[in-house]
């Protein structure tokens, strides 16, 4: 029986292009923990369980509606993505954003990559700590999904 090939944190990239159509991308410098968030917005349809037997209960089908992306992060606030990440938030704009799966295998989808808008950005500070810092960024749309080649 094989072991599974396992990634550790440096193998789940979040990075962010730098100016708009510029092709090059910084990592988030301080983000300590991140996750990606993938969710299927679920429509429900009541279907008749019997036609002869209208008294039957019916049954809840579901299709999926809308898909939606969307990437969460923490750490420490640090001053090399200070700019970078306020002048996103103030501008409301979306800025290409990639996430690379650095484990992938060949063929495998390596890279999820699109425009989106940083949602939420959060600092807190306690004192004799270093400042933290909590994020949300949304796909705008669902991201292009490119193979290792």
């Amino acid at each position: 029986m094989a072991a599974p090939v396992t990634g550790a944190f440096q193998h789940l990239v979040v990075e962010v292009e730098t100016t708009d159509g510029s092709g090059v991308y910084t990592k988030i410098c301080g983000i300590t923990s991140r996750g990606i968030n993938r969710t299927s917005n679920l429509s429900s349809s009541e279907v008749p369980g019997d036609c002869e037997d209208e008294s039957a209960p019916s049954k809840i089908e579901k299709a999926v509606q809308s898909q939606e992306v969307g990437i969460s992060g923490s750490g420490i606030w640090a001053r090399q993505s200070h700019e970078l990440m306020l002048d996103w938030w103030y501008s409301g704009l979306s800025k290409n954003i990639r996430v690379q799966h650095v484990n992938a295998a060949v063929g495998d989808t390596e890279y999820e990559s699109g425009p989106a808008i940083l949602s939420q950005l959060n600092n807190t500070v306690e004192k004799g700590q270093k400042i933290q810092a909590e994020l949300q960024i949304d796909f705008d749309g669902v991201p292009t999904r490119t193979p290792k080649a």
